[in-house]
């Protein structure tokens, strides 16, 4: 049998609260990208709105899992919750997959040594600047991918041109300067390379929105509209304010020289 993944989108929790703070560790395209690095032959991708959010549990084992997608194997985490309410259990879910067709593995719920692996954990070693440790829970360096934005182009005068990319509906990593890993995905200059981004406001130069601006060590093209994916691999420092660009430049050489120092290691 194909192994497939079911999936919503947009994330039940953005349906019921829009107005909460950016949780997503990743955006739809970018689970899509790492599911189909994993192995995963089909992605069935379910639109969450209001007539999904009101079926009940036993009504969502049958006319979506069954009858809609023809499933007949289905694996959960022991704390899966399905159905209006997240009234259904991996336990209830058993039940009706005897009832409707399909099997039911129930897999427990993983550790590691930062403790009980969850996206909670993962949000909050990205938010106290611990990547290495998101990435034992992960499994793979936290990514943000995207398509490379035009911006300020300030970077290239200063001798360090980046590719900038958005932040937009995704959960924020600390702010600060990081040793990167970077997978241009398409475009003539498709491939792996290594870097240093700064993910933050710029205080020096007073944006209001974080970004991400990555330098790519050794590399020469224009990437504007290319997708990329930039793993964080070592938070370095954080962000600073500089009387000048003289000093500005100074630390981005020292900013370069800690991540390739860092990623020689990784």
């Amino acid at each position: 049998m194909p192994l497939a993944v079911v999936t919503f989108e947009p994330h039940p929790r953005e349906y019921f609260m829009p107005d909460l703070a950016p949780f997503r560790l990743m955006n739809a395209s970018a689970r899509a990208h790492r599911l189909e690095k994993l192995g995963v032959d089909l992605l069935a991708e379910l639109p969450f709105d209001a007539h999904l959010a009101g079926l009940s549990a036993e009504a969502f084992a049958r006319d979506i899992l069954s009858e809609g997608l023809g499933l007949r194997h289905v694996v959960v985490g022991a704390d899966f919750c399905f159905g209006q309410g997240r009234r259904g259990t991996a336990t209830m879910l058993r039940t009706f997959g005897a009832r409707f067709g399909f099997d039911v593995t129930i897999a427990d719920l993983l550790t590691a040594e930062t403790g009980a692996v969850s996206s909670t954990a993962i949000r909050a070693s990205l938010s106290e600047g611990r990547p290495r440790d998101a990435a034992q829970m992960l499994g793979h360096w936290h990514r943000i991918e995207g398509p490379v934005l035009h911006g300020d182009k300030r970077g290239r005068v200063l001798g360090y041109p980046t590719a900038n990319m958005s932040l937009e509906g995704l959960h924020v990593p600390k702010l600060g300067v990081y040793a990167v890993l970077v997978d241009v995905l398409d475009g003539p200059h498709r491939g792996t390379f290594r870097g240093v981004a700064n993910l933050g406001i710029r205080p020096m130069f007073a944006r209001k929105t974080p970004n991400l601006e990555t330098f790519l060590f050794d590399f020469k093209g224009d990437l504007y509209g290319c997708q990329l994916s930039v793993g964080l691999v070592e938070y370095l420092r954080g962000e600073m304010r500089f009387d000048g660009l003289d000093a500005l430049i100074a630390q981005m050489d020292q900013d370069s020289a800690a991540a390739r120092a860092a990623l020689a290691t990784s």
